[in-house]
């Protein structure tokens, strides 16, 4: 061991040792970040977002995890018709390419990086309400996704795509705004987007003033084809003679009030990983859809 003298060189080495050590702390803090924000990302997106319900494969017994977010589900509507694509880090067939604000961008306003909107089916006008915080990790855990070489057959559009935003969920919500319990509900619920579901459309357009969250939206796939439930607070036809317990059931574990059981594309598999505060958050917005039937 070397003992410095009181000399210029020696406070050179005191000077570099500090900023050595000081720049790891630094490295380690942005490693930490990332990976919190990673974590909240896969929270997120394999979560409340339920991407993998239209961009991974299914089989009978349900998701294909080997190939995972490399596409899927096909959509022919009359305004489109259109496979879910694939969106893995795969440089050919997904969005290897793609910078963090070419996703971001695309999930603020539903516009390639090629200047295309994208078909109405994927919800980004409920995504403008996102926090800053939440879609950084949303576009940080999407770009950990392992690339897998899948070519999906491309989108055909039978008409000019008209992206919706839906009410109350023009801007972004601040971190603050989650304290109140309906707000945070009401954030959760628009990021799953429940009414692009449990909302008819009528020529490519949701009818969100009118009809909101009644149901009847038709899905096929491997399960048949099943209609989306009226979800709003009628006692008759909706969920307003529901408890709590038994809306968390339905939403978490796809099993209705009358103990029988929701078909896909109910995302209740992706629902059951909700932290119980969110749950929560979710039926207290739930309980304020007004009733319809």
């Amino acid at each position: 061991m070397y003992n410095y003298p009181d000399t210029t060189w020696g406070n050179i080495m005191v000077r570099f040792v500090t900023t050595l050590l000081a720049a790891f702390v630094v490295t380690l803090g942005a490693a930490n970040a990332q990976s919190a924000l990673v974590k909240r990302g896969d929270y997120l997106v394999n979560g409340l977002l339920t991407c993998g319900n239209c961009h991974t494969p299914k089989g009978p017994t349900g998701d294909i995890m080997d190939k995972a977010f490399s596409g899927f589900l096909e959509f022919d509507e009359p305004p489109f018709k259109v496979t879910a694509p694939n969106i893995t880090q795969d440089k050919e067939t997904g969005i290897g390419t793609w910078s963090a604000a070419d996703i971001r961008k695309l999930l603020r306003t539903g516009v390639r990086p090629n200047g295309v909107t994208i078909a109405t089916i994927m919800p980004t006008g409920f995504y403008d309400i996102i926090t800053k915080k939440d879609m950084d990790a949303i576009v940080a855990y999407v770009q950990t996704l392992k690339p897998i070489k899948n070519k999906v057959p491309d989108p055909i559009y039978k008409m000019p795509q008209v992206r919706q935003i839906f009410p109350g969920a023009e801007k972004p919500y601040t971190e603050a705004m989650f304290s109140d319990r309906l707000k945070h509900g009401f954030y959760l619920a628009t990021i799953a987007h429940c009414m692009e579901c449990h909302t008819p459309m009528e020529k490519g357009i949701r009818q969100f003033k009118t009809r909101l969250g009644t149901g009847g939206f038709e899905f096929k796939g491997p399960w048949g084809v099943s209609v989306s439930s009226n979800i709003t607070q009628s006692k008759t036809k909706g969920i307003g003679a529901w408890t709590d317990a038994e809306i968390k059931r339905a939403i978490t574990t796809g099993v209705s009030k009358d103990g029988s059981k929701l078909k896909p594309p109910m995302g209740f598999h992706y629902y059951s990983t909700l932290t119980a505060e969110d749950l929560d958050a979710v039926v207290t917005y739930l309980h304020t859809v007004p009733a319809k039937e």
